[in-house]
């Protein structure tokens, strides 16, 4: 058991499990609550962006560049391309995996066409934003077999599975609930609503791997996984974070602003308190 306790790999399965975990008790809400208010989902969703952007930065490309300093290349230049494979990955991943996004009519769905039903559709639109979260904590793990895993880049690690896991109960909640509004029953709710995050565990294992297998790609892999995740950001969260609903769009938007703000300060303490 200590030889697992030491296996990058299994550290990380263990923390995404964590992850999904939480993303499975914020969909449990469901269960207590019947719908959502539209500027709580709006500051759920700036708070998920928050601790993504913040994650994006301070937990990797900041180390990916740091790492990259040695190589034969620039390290802006690995870290610029790491980045920019990671959103091209997820717009891909966007144009070819059915899905939807709420508020939307069925005619708006995307990704190849699909006889789904609407609620499994909604369901993989939070499943896209889940795959670089899990994998974002599978590299921040997989760097300890390439840095000799000493306790600050354990502790770092630790700090991405806990940011990830903190703003997952928020988005387990804003999936579980709008399917109410689906005609869905709780449980088959629920069970969406945790099945949405179930997909962290399978990336973060992925991440984990492939970074000890290949240590040399160890910086791309971190920079990659933080493009990825400003391009759900960017191309899902905000702009679903800023959907008002009210007569008063403008003052509807800064609740996911102070969301945004306080998400990044959460997730900017943790990796500089912890890192």
């Amino acid at each position: 058991m200590n030889e697992l306790m030491q296996n990058p790999v299994f550290l990380a399965f263990l923390a995404t499990l964590g992850t999904w975990a939480m993303t499975a008790l914020g969909a449990a809400l469901v269960f207590f609550f019947k719908e959502i208010n539209q500027r709580v989902l709006n500051v759920m969703l700036g708070f998920a962006s928050g601790v993504m952007i913040a994650a994006s930065f301070w937990s990797l490309l900041a180390p990916a560049i740091e790492m990259a300093e040695d190589g034969p290349l620039p390290a802006w230049l690995v870290a610029a391309i790491g980045f920019l494979a990671g959103g091209l990955f997820l717009w891909i991943a966007d144009r070819l995996i059915p899905h939807m996004h709420f508020n939307t009519p069925n005619a708006e769905a995307e990704g190849i066409p699909t006889h789904l039903k609407r609620s499994i559709l909604l369901v993989l639109s939070i499943t896209l934003h889940n795959i670089p979260e899990g994998m974002a904590v599978g590299v921040a793990f997989g760097a300890l077999a390439s840095g000799g895993g000493s306790n600050a880049e354990l502790l770092a690690a630790v700090a991405v599975a806990i940011g990830i896991g903190i703003q997952n109960f928020p988005e387990g909640a804003a999936v579980s609930i709008p399917l109410r509004r689906e005609g869905l029953s709780r449980a088959k709710c629920f069970f969406h609503g945790q099945a949405s995050g179930f997909v962290e565990p399978v990336a973060g294992v992925l991440g984990a791997l492939l970074v000890v297998v290949a240590k040399p790609i160890l910086p791309y892999a971190l920079a990659f996984a933080a493009g990825a995740m400003i391009y759900v950001v960017v191309e899902e969260l905000i702009p679903e974070a800023q959907q008002s609903g009210t007569e008063h769009e403008h003052e509807g938007t800064h609740f996911a602003t102070f969301g945004c703000m306080i998400g990044f300060a959460i997730m900017m303490i943790l990796d500089v308190a912890l890192g």
